[in-house]
């Protein structure tokens, strides 16, 4: 029976193409909504809008969500077409419980011309916040007086912006595979043996910004808003829902509003098509960073011979990775960076045990380290390393900012001198190149390495590893 033979390597690749392909259909089904196939059938959900009804837009603001207590208008859009896209900007007047560190509702109605909102059967509204609690910005500090200590508590900051969106066009929802997360935003009602629903209304939280915060204060008696109108497709509305909801979960989690934004940032300030671009670049760049690892590891792993290979070039590389980690730990960078970076500050140490031939032995508590020895090889190349390094001297203090390139240079002088490059770890250098974008390493091309022929050390890549028999 013949077996079949597979390395980790595909393995990983194919679990990485199964990631990507289900994030895809994920990502599908989510913008995709299947229409009615029917549409003369009772199945099909109508849109309201299919008849061109006359329509107004009003919005009122309450301190209280239910609107107990009062409402006040502050505007009204008479001839409201949802087609048309409008911005206005408004003045608001600021109740007095709002003035003292208290909230403010807004509510969007979408009703009837010339019938109020509370008596239209057949309006949809939205309530949302036109305030939200944060910490004051710091006062600036005399570093002659100091600053007095003191509790800062958070206090009511305006919205300015408010974002309104109607999905205009006229799709046929099927009542069998209606969206979750469409379902909560719709109002349907029965005409006939026909079932309809009203517009669909959606307020965006995403373009509520930290930056378009204004904090409120005992004085202040009003305050600007901007009230922004455009169509929605219904796509991009539902991505628009779950994005949402996951910064809502977040701030749930203990996200505070500075948080927020950043990640609303992500969506508001960038294209989609870009967002997906990137999410694919930082996905293909984790599996080139592992793939490297992997190899890396291996390379070494079985190297027992540090003949062609620059000791000090691997010394150094291991204490430029450690630093750049170190660097990134303290700006608090991103876990897609952070990570890799850590493994593979960890896979340069180790790789610096196997260059020096390091062994720890351990008298009780107290580790002592021994080096092994050279042989006669290994300290011809040791004498290039070590003329690389007084070469490479006279170049370093005056090019620190190539400082990463230049002790590559130990590596290639060896290269030179020895007229070969078939002891480099070709698949690991690959896979950065790949994952980094490196610039492309030219020596072979210059000492190709003949994969038929035994090299200066005795090996010949088309040659089998002795393997243990085994029966089928």
């Amino acid at each position: 029976m013949l077996g079949l033979k597979t390395s980790l390597t595909t393995i990983i690749v194919g679990v990485f193409i199964v990631y990507v392909l289900h994030t895809c259909w994920v990502m599908y089904g989510i913008v995709y909504t299947k229409p009615c196939e029917k549409p003369k059938g009772d199945s099909c959900i109508t849109p309201y809008l299919a008849g061109k009804p006359r329509l107004q837009l009003s919005i009122y603001t309450s301190i209280r969500p239910n609107a107990e207590g009062g409402h006040s208008l502050i505007h009204k859009e008479e001839e409201f077409d949802v087609h048309t896209r409008f911005e206005r900007l408004i003045n608001v007047s600021l109740p007095k419980k709002t003035r003292r560190n208290g909230t403010l509702y807004a509510m969007v109605f979408v009703h009837q011309a010339g019938v109020m909102p509370w008596q239209d059967p057949r309006q949809v509204h939205l309530v949302t916040q036109l305030t939200t609690y944060m910490l004051p910005k710091p006062p600036e500090v005399s570093l002659i007086q100091g600053q007095d200590e003191h509790l800062v508590r958070p206090v009511s900051h305006w919205r300015s912006r408010l974002t309104l969106n109607i999905v205009a066009e006229d799709f046929l929802f099927d009542r069998d595979a209606l969206p979750s997360d469409v379902h909560r935003y719709m109002r349907v009602f029965n005409s006939g043996k026909k079932m309809f629903y009203l517009p669909l209304l959606f307020i965006d939280e995403l373009s509520n910004r930290v930056k378009d915060l204004m904090e409120i204060n005992s004085s202040t008696a009003e305050l600007p808003l901007t009230i922004s109108y455009d169509t929605i497709a219904l796509g991009k509305l539902r991505f628009w829902i779950h994005m949402q909801d996951a910064v809502y979960s977040l701030q749930q989690f203990g996200f505070t509003e500075k948080d927020a934004d950043e990640i609303k940032g992500i969506f508001v300030d960038t294209n989609l098509y870009f967002l997906a671009l990137t999410f694919f670049v930082a996905a293909f760049h984790l599996l080139f960073d592992f793939l490297a690892f992997k190899n890396d590891i291996s390379f070494w792993k079985h190297k027992k011979s540090m003949v062609g290979m620059s000791s000090k070039a691997v010394l150094w590389r291991c204490f430029s990775t450690i630093v750049i980690f170190l660097y990134l730990l303290d700006e608090q960078t991103s876990l897609l960076v952070l990570i890799p970076a850590g493994i593979g500050s960890l896979i340069e140490v180790w790789k610096v045990k196997k260059a020096f031939k390091i062994y720890v032995v351990w008298k009780g508590a107290v580790p002592q380290f021994l080096f092994g020895k050279s042989d006669e090889s290994e300290r011809r190349t040791e004498e290039y390393d070590s003329l690389a390094m007084k070469y490479l001297s006279y170049l370093l203090y005056p090019l620190l900012y190539a400082f990463g390139f230049l002790f590559m240079l130990p590596q290639l002088f060896v290269n030179y001198k020895l007229k070969s490059v078939a002891h480099l770890p070709w698949k690991a250098f690959m896979y950065k190149v790949n994952g980094k974008q490196l610039p492309t390493c030219k020596f072979s091309m210059l000492y190709p390495v003949d994969r038929t022929r035994v090299n200066e050390y005795g090996v010949s890549y088309d040659e089998e590893p002795k393997r243990k028999a085994h029966k089928d």
